[in-house]
């Protein structure tokens, strides 16, 4: 896993050789290599035979986007279809077509002796599941698909977020980022990444994590009741559907103090618990609980890996064009881009 993410970051790290003292759109690149490692190290395909899907996955989003919050009349969907309706029904099907191509090719392998097991990626531990013996253990086709297209969002839109704001702040604030490229030089000096290195990236650590709590990737976390339980003063009810903002949790001042909006890494160097006062439910950017994100140190590594190679290579300002204005849409995403202006070291 990790020399693949390296091997990507690399081939974009190549091309942003040819824009040293020019403005760089990150946001841009970062969606192509957050999606070029998600479709190698979990389903063996290179970015362009995914690409499809994450195309795919961008219309459906936005259709629910249009449509959430809408109140519709109860009228059977077979008597009438909006024209959201039916274009939500053919991107499901190309999806659907689209994931069981690539489950076909993987089983083709075996079938055609290139291959003695379906793989030990994410895709080939869910074919292993599909195919297993036991129907106890046994997942449906419907459940691999919908792992499959969850996989490719949470790994692809999410990371490419995350990046994204991290070098916004690194770029602003800069104190901070020269702290944290002192951190990987002394553990990497201009080597590749390692794994033993990775895990003691404690600063870097301290920086994702602020910018985690203040551009979460997620808006709302839907859950469920499943039975009555006590929350504060409120009693739920089983069988509702609630929505907890991990936003308004970050930036609460009774937890984080009067400073909660401000850029502070500084708030991690003990950790989480440390840092919101022994209520490390107050800090959600990846759930928690059983519903804890499943590609959360996939995640992790993967941010790791690309800050400490930029770090290793350039120094970055804020662009003057940039314009702020996060915008709500599947993540929490710069609408406009983050521009930065590279100085190589």
């Amino acid at each position: 896993m990790v020399p693949t993410m390296i091997a990507s970051v690399e081939a974009m790290l190549e091309g942003w050789r040819h824009n040293v003292g020019k403005e760089t759109e990150v946001y841009e690149a970062f969606s192509v290599l957050t999606s070029e490692v998600i479709s190698k190290t979990a389903f063996g395909s290179s970015y362009l035979e995914g690409k499809s899907i994450f195309e795919m996955l961008e219309k459906l989003g936005i259709v629910l986007f249009r449509n959430d919050g809408k109140v519709r009349f109860p009228i059977p969907e077979k008597l009438y279809k909006t024209a959201d309706d039916i274009e939500s029904d053919e991107l499901e099907q190309s999806l659907r077509n689209s994931i069981i191509a690539i489950v076909n090719k993987r089983e083709e392998k075996i079938k055609n002796g290139e291959a003695n097991s379906y793989g030990n990626d994410f895709l080939g531990s869910l074919i292993n599941i599909y195919r297993d013996k036991d129907e106890n253990n046994r997942i449906s086709l419907d459940d691999l698909i919908d792992e499959c297209k969850t996989f490719y969002l949470a790994g692809h839109e999410t990371t490419s977020s995350s990046l994204t704001w991290v070098i916004l702040l690194l770029a602003i604030h800069t104190d901070w980022q020269q702290k944290a490229r002192e951190e990987v030089l002394e553990l990497f000096g201009k080597e590749t990444p390692n794994p033993e290195g990775i895990a003691k990236l404690k600063i870097v650590n301290m920086i994702i994590c602020e910018t985690l709590r203040l551009y979460p990737p997620v808006t709302t976390l839907p859950r469920t009741v499943k039975s009555k339980v006590r929350l504060g003063k409120l009693v739920l009810p089983p069988n509702i559907e609630i929505f907890i903002p991990p936003l308004a949790l970050h930036l609460n001042p009774e937890i984080w103090g009067r400073d909660a909006h401000l850029f502070k890494p500084e708030r991690f160097l003990e950790g989480v618990a440390k840092a919101t006062n022994n209520n490390t439910m107050a800090f959600l950017p990846f759930g928690y609980g059983p519903r804890t994100c499943v590609g959360l140190n996939f995640a992790n590594t993967e941010a790791k890996i690309v800050l400490s190679m930029i770090l290793q290579r350039y120094k970055f300002t804020l662009s003057p064009s940039y314009v702020h204005s996060p915008f709500p849409f599947l993540t929490i995403r710069p609408q406009h881009g983050v521009q930065v202006v590279l100085q190589s070291i």
